[in-house]
């Protein structure tokens, strides 16, 4: 049995190199979307780690359900539980007013990255011996100055290499706030396909989610690069850094390639 599939090369090519302005439109919304959630996310993360290392048992044991909650049930259901539950407003930015179904999406995958980024930066913290905070302390230094001037500086080696893999997946976890209305690039095709039911619209808008992760990656290379440099004291090769960022059993390769 021999199943042949037709594919609609001119529908690609305009989809890929001649986008409307409804498409750039839904490119930036996710773009947008994703940089204001793992912007928030980290907050949040950086928010609960503290809080886990509270000697306030109340604060811990907040810290902990959070965590609990928002890793343990299903992104999706979070995202419907804020659309219906929450009454979110349209934001007016100015140049853009970004949509109460945008707005939930951010608010969803905000939160729900925050948990998983509390234990990056937990570990983070955790690899930097305590011996750092006490003689932080011992020169006369609070806990807060201590943490930003001494700890996190140092523990942001070790956080920004998974914190930059999980911007990458973020990338493509916004695809499933289409399902409350969002128009962004996965609901710019599913549109197309019930209009059309043409499905090379989703071989397209997968190229788009190609572009942005590869991109993505390339920064994340750089950024690596310069932490490795300033702990090796030398500088790695372009040609070193290319097979990081494709490498699957490196950090890099693991964040271009999961999911």
């Amino acid at each position: 049995m021999h199943v042949l599939v037709a594919v609609d090369w001119h529908v690609i090519w305009l989809r890929i190199f001649h986008p409307d302005h409804v498409f750039a439109r839904a490119l930036w919304a996710t773009v947008f979307m994703s940089v204001v959630s793992q912007a928030a996310g980290v907050g949040l993360g950086l928010v609960a780690a503290l809080m886990r290392m509270s000697r306030f048992a109340p604060l811990r044991w907040l810290s902990g359900a959070y965590v609990w909650v928002f890793r343990g049930t299903p992104l999706l259901v979070q995202i419907f539980f804020i659309y219906t539950t929450f009454n979110l407003p349209i934001v007016n930015l100015g140049v853009w007013k970004v949509p109460s179904e945008i707005l939930t999406g951010i608010v969803a995958l905000s939160v729900n990255e925050g948990a998983y980024m509390r234990e990056i930066i937990r570990a983070g913290i955790d690899s930097i011996d305590r011996g750092q905070m006490e003689a932080a302390k011992s020169l006369g230094m609070r806990y807060g100055q201590a943490m930003r001037r001494i700890i996190l500086p140092q523990a942001a080696r070790v956080i920004v290499p998974p914190l930059g893999n999980e911007f990458n997946n973020m990338m493509k976890t916004t695809s499933l706030v289409y399902t409350v209305g969002a128009y962004e690039l996965f609901a710019d095709a599913e549109q197309k396909y019930s209009q059309t039911f043409i499905s090379d619209y989703f071989i397209a808008v997968a190229f788009w989610y190609l572009v942005l992760t590869t991109a993505w990656t390339f920064i994340q290379v750089l950024i690596e690069r310069r932490l490795a440099r300033s702990e090796r004291g030398d500088q790695l090769s372009y040609r070193e850094l290319l097979l990081m960022a494709w490498n699957p059993m490196t950090t890099l390769g693991r964040g271009a390639w999961r999911r």
